[in-house]
């Protein structure tokens, strides 16, 4: 990938910038000088996605723009990600941290766009450049503005796609050390460019995977009385589980357990000796989430014992629900609604996937937001789809929202 752009185009058509003129002034100057370098760093990002953990060139990308600016970035101890502090560390002023995700997917891309993914199976279909973008433009404006009346710590992570995620690399790093709040934006293709929406608790829910492993000691399908039918014990916990678990946990909790595969046997006359069962279990409350893991073991074993059937049940928890706070939530909305208008703020329903944000929300209080990247015309290009592309105009829209947020949360 290199460190410079020089292979990505950069003579870019004018991007509308939706809050110009709402100041500071030193914020619009900023971002009439770099419109054109924010959207170039994306689209640099974009063509040179990296997996997680493996985002080594992506580091050494912004790594250099920050350095350019006079900044000194930390890259983590992992070897991928960093953090950088803008402003002064003075008694008794508030820290803010900005965290923004760099990984990409194992997907290939489909979008036909001129600075489309240049790695085979390998795309930035989330936005993971896009949030990366706004983080690294926010913090380069803020090092340009005349005084912070405090200091913003700018957090570029690694590895969010994967669990239990990359933040906790950061966590491990102390990099949370003496910050008061957090903030960060995920985009949302459901919303226009120009819109941010907000949400008080819980706007993502815990994900954890489950593998259940059956065993058997097989036969023919003509005496199963004189075996343990490892295939209906599967259909039996593939049935019976998530209606179990839809009568032992408050449906307020929006607890939701999908099976996404499950393999068993060969030969239709034969019972296998054993078989596998994966899928993900969700839910928006953490109380519910630390309950999870006993509870579906209890109900597994309940539906096998009369089978006569073995099994194993690996439970790997995930990331925990992400719970906005009122306090954090009121801010980022004070900060958006000074940054574009009134008309920015947008509401937003709480989504069952799952973000490792959580993980900071256990340290520190925060917030996480949803930018607006869609056009306004044409189809909804979803996350996590080959397809996935986004709206230019929502790159400014989301610098000037954490720049004012950053700034609010400084002052109050």
């Amino acid at each position: 990938m290199g460190s410079t752009m020089s292979s990505v185009d950069t003579s870019l058509g004018a991007v509308a910038d939706l809050g110009a003129g709402r100041g500071p002034a030193w914020l619009d100057s900023w971002l009439a000088a770099n419109a054109q370098r924010v959207v170039a760093w994306r689209r640099h990002l974009h063509a040179y996605p990296e997996l997680s953990r493996a985002e080594h060139e992506t580091t050494a990308f912004l790594v250099e723009q920050l350095t350019r600016a006079g900044l000194k970035p930390q890259v983590l101890p992992v070897g991928t990600g960093l953090v950088c502090d803008i402003g002064e560390d003075r008694p008794g002023a508030r820290t803010v941290a900005l965290r923004a995700d760099i990984d990409a997917l194992p997907l290939t891309e489909a979008t036909g766009l001129p600075y489309a993914s240049t790695v085979d199976g390998v795309a930035h279909a989330c936005g993971h450049d896009a949030h990366t973008t706004v983080a690294l433009g926010a913090a380069l404006a803020l090092a340009a503005a005349p005084e912070l009346p405090g200091r913003v710590r700018l957090i570029l992570q690694p590895a969010e796609e994967v669990m239990p995620g990359g933040a906790l690399d950061v966590l491990a790093a102390g990099a949370l050390d003496g910050v008061d709040r957090i903030f960060g934006l995920h985009c949302d293709p459901r919303l226009p460019a120009g819109q941010i929406g907000t949400r008080v608790g819980a706007i993502t829910s815990a994900s954890d995977l489950l593998e259940l492993r059956l065993t058997s000691p097989g036969g023919h399908t003509s005496r199963p009385h004189l075996t343990a039918d490892l295939v209906h014990a599967l259909g039996t916990v593939i049935t019976g589980l998530p209606t179990l678990l839809s009568r032992r946990v408050d449906p307020r909790t929006g607890t939701v357990l999908t099976w996404g595969a499950v393999h068993a046997g060969e030969a239709p006359n034969a019972i296998p000796q054993d078989g596998v069962l994966t899928g993900t279990l969700r839910t928006g409350d953490r109380d519910t989430w630390a309950k999870l893991e006993p509870l579906v073991h209890e109900l597994v074993h309940s539906l096998l014992a009369p089978l006569g059937v073995g099994f194993d049940l690996h439970h790997r928890r995930g990331v925990p629900p992400v719970v906005n706070d009122q306090e954090s939530t009121e801010l980022f909305r004070a900060g958006i609604e000074a940054a574009l208008g009134e008309e920015a703020l947008a509401s937003t329903a709480q989504s069952s996937g799952g973000e490792d944000f959580g993980w900071y929300l256990e340290h520190v209080p925060g917030s996480f937001a949803r930018l607006g990247v869609h056009s306004g015309t044409g189809r909804v290009k979803d996350l996590h789809q080959p397809t996935f592309a986004l709206d230019e105009r929502a790159l400014l829209v989301g610098v000037r929202a954490m720049v004012h947020t950053a700034l609010r949360t400084l002052r109050d």
